[in-house]
């Protein structure tokens, strides 16, 4: 079973983050440079509720077990640079992106909310590296509200929406960049 047909099971409908915001949160916490524990950010899931949504135990088993290899993989894709905007998630004429972005971002920047401690520790406001986590935040913000991201684009007498296909392409460039940067941090900062 995919993440996409647990979800649209009826008792779990509109009781967890739905596909796009479950995949932003998740690409949020493989992106974080301290590996967090799953247990401390799966209930964010369904809304920080003690009580899981779930019918029975092996139904949180599946789910569980399919976040956990989402993040696997998109931990991975960061790390190694590959990681690509998944299929469908794309721009759009007349609204400028697909609703599948503007939820994704929008659970990319609730996941970053949970490891925002460790960036800002690690990426510190007066350091070069924070330049490339703003950079990537606003890009999240920009894509998550494009209407008001393109008036302020207006105001500056941008067209706005090439540079909305720029932003977008350079997601995964980006997204990978600041993770890359964000783990070696990380790792310097143990020794």
């Amino acid at each position: 079973m995919t993440l996409n047909e647990l979800l649209s099971q009826p008792e779990l409908e509109n009781k967890l983050l739905n596909a796009e915001q479950t995949l932003g949160f998740v690409t949020a916490m493989a992106a974080a440079p301290h590996v967090l524990d799953p247990s401390e950010w799966l209930p964010y899931l369904w809304g920080g509720e003690e009580t899981a949504p779930f019918e029975s135990a092996e139904q949180f088993e599946q789910y569980a077990g399919l976040i956990v290899n989402e993040w696997n993989q998109t931990h991975a894709a960061l790390l190694e640079g590959t990681w690509a905007w998944p299929e469908g998630y794309d721009l759009d004429e007349e609204e400028v992106v697909t609703e599948s972005v503007r939820d994704f971002a929008e659970g990319l920047l609730q996941g970053w909310q949970l490891s925002r401690d460790d960036w800002e520790t690690l990426m510190p406001e007066d350091s070069e590296d924070n330049a490339l986590l703003g950079g990537v935040l606003l890009s999240v913000s920009m894509l998550y509200d494009p209407e008001t991201a393109i008036m302020t684009l207006s105001e500056q007498g941008l067209t706005g929406l090439d540079e909305f296909a720029e932003i977008y392409n350079a997601m995964p460039v980006m997204l990978c960049g600041l993770s890359q940067r964000g783990n070696q941090l990380a790792q310097s900062s143990k020794h």
